[in-house]
């Protein structure tokens, strides 16, 4: 017997922009939202209204790392983002590798390449977690 469905948003953090994607736990695929180009108090407004729009139950990251997987400043950076979303709006927080995920969504062709990244980093946290 299956729970409740889960809406998740999932978010790919830049320094000047963040991409937003839904999706949830029923039908297990990801979509592009959008992205936010604001810093500091701006973002987290824009990132308030839609977590005010799309209810989510949890959210989910994308965090970098090089390609031996060693961390470097933004792995740092999306971390402390991670706990700013959890800390300002009280919903689990997961972290997923977000090494490739801009590359996928260029090859793919996608208009919004953030946008498209997020919901790349959602379908994996997806496929992780059958």
């Amino acid at each position: 017997m299956s729970g409740p469905t889960l809406t998740y948003l999932a978010f790919d953090y830049g320094l000047k922009r963040v991409g937003v994607a839904t999706g949830n736990s029923l039908l297990r695929q990801a979509q592009p939202l959008r992205t936010i180009a604001a810093e500091g108090k701006a973002r987290f407004v824009e990132i308030g209204k839609l977590i005010e729009e799309w209810r989510p139950n949890e959210l989910v990251i994308g965090v970098p790392f090089h390609p031996d997987g060693a961390e470097h400043e933004n792995t740092l950076r999306a971390r402390k983002f991670g706990g700013q979303l959890r800390g300002r709006f009280h919903l689990p927080v997961h972290e997923v590798d977000e090494r490739y995920s801009t590359t996928e969504a260029i090859a793919d062709g996608a208009r919004d390449l953030d946008a498209a990244s997020a919901a790349i980093l959602l379908q994996q946290y997806f496929n992780d977690h059958p």
